[in-house]
């Protein structure tokens, strides 16, 4: 709520900007546009993890895939404590294949770090393409060339997991033989060695990926055409929405990525505070398809409650 309130205080340090888009007319066929487009991004993401959890050879039904999803989706929106969205899957996916737990940590595990991966590929590609490597403002070109200077050590770590083999190396090895910690290591590096053998699904899930992000800067493209005031064009949007997904990163409920857009627009086009604005209409979408999750929610309270107590008794 600082946050926010910060936020928005900076905001009406322009009063016009503020009335423009309070009193212009809003195109609200374009916003419910956006809310379709993020919608259908939020369901690639659930195929995208379904076809990881088949890899390692558990069986879930999409339709299961949804309903562990989106309750996901609806506990990273609004974490609690450490029970996040990631947390959630793993716990749910592992009490209906209680002799695969580590199978279920890894699906979730891998879902998330090919999310995150084809971010930073995106982001770079669109970097070098559209010349932000080079961007006139300094705070914008040194976050770009962090960008591509993570993918590349992102890329260069994938290529050695790949070339040792997922887990064949002396030093994992090494770990699988220590008391205690060796029989999960051993369970994970089995896991990994799974996804290993499957590179067509792993690509297929970056594939999705690509979707994903895709869809997603189109969505807040027509966030931003829908709210009247500067625009940016979609090319640039695929730099905006990846930069400040990364804000969004921070275990908190709202606050940093809207700050993030609010910053990239005011530096891009001069128009800080209708990024502020496009970041909550975009908060607001991402809460209204949380409603799917509150759905599944009400129908397993318990379910999910059993859920959050084991992750509190197993805590230490």
């Amino acid at each position: 709520m600082a946050i926010l309130a910060y936020l928005i205080r900076d905001a009406l340090r322009d009063p016009e900007a503020v009335e423009r888009l309070r009193t212009d007319p809003k195109n609200w066929t374009l916003l419910l546009g956006a809310w379709a487009v993020c919608g259908i991004a939020v369901m690639l993401t659930q195929v995208r993890w379904w076809c990881l959890v088949l890899a390692v050879e558990l069986p879930l039904s999409l339709r299961g895939s949804f309903r562990i999803g989106f309750l996901g989706y609806l506990f990273n929106l609004a974490p609690m404590g450490i029970v996040g969205g990631d947390l959630i899957k793993a716990v749910l996916l592992a009490r209906e294949h209680r002799e695969y737990r580590t199978r279920a940590v890894a699906s979730v595990v891998a879902d998330r770090v090919i999310g995150l991966y084809v971010v930073f590929v995106v982001l770079a590609v669109a970097i070098l393409g559209l010349g932000f490597w080079n961007h006139a403002n300094t705070d914008v070109r040194w976050a770009c060339r962090i960008a591509v200077g993570a993918a590349v050590l992102a890329t260069f770590g994938i290529a050695v997991w790949f070339h040792a083999g997922a887990g064949t190396g002396r030093a994992v090895q090494a770990m699988t033989r220590l008391p205690r910690v060796g029989p999960p290591v051993q369970k994970l590096v089995d896991a990994s060695r799974m996804y290993h053998q499957r590179p067509g699904m792993l690509l297929a899930a970056g594939m999705m990926s690509v979707g994903v992000h895709g869809l997603f800067a189109l969505g807040i493209y027509l966030i931003t055409l829908g709210l009247p005031g500067a625009r940016l064009p979609l090319s640039e949007h695929f730099v905006v929405v990846p930069l400040s997904t990364f804000a969004s990163m921070i275990p908190l409920p709202a606050g940093p990525q809207e700050g993030a857009i609010q910053f990239l627009f005011a530096q891009l086009a001069d128009a800080g505070t209708k990024g502020l604005v496009v970041g909550l209409t975009y908060r607001i979408i991402t809460i209204l398809i949380a409603l799917v999750g509150v759905c599944y929610y009400l129908g397993a309270r318990r379910e999910v409650a059993d859920v959050i107590h084991q992750v509190e008794e197993d805590r230490p």
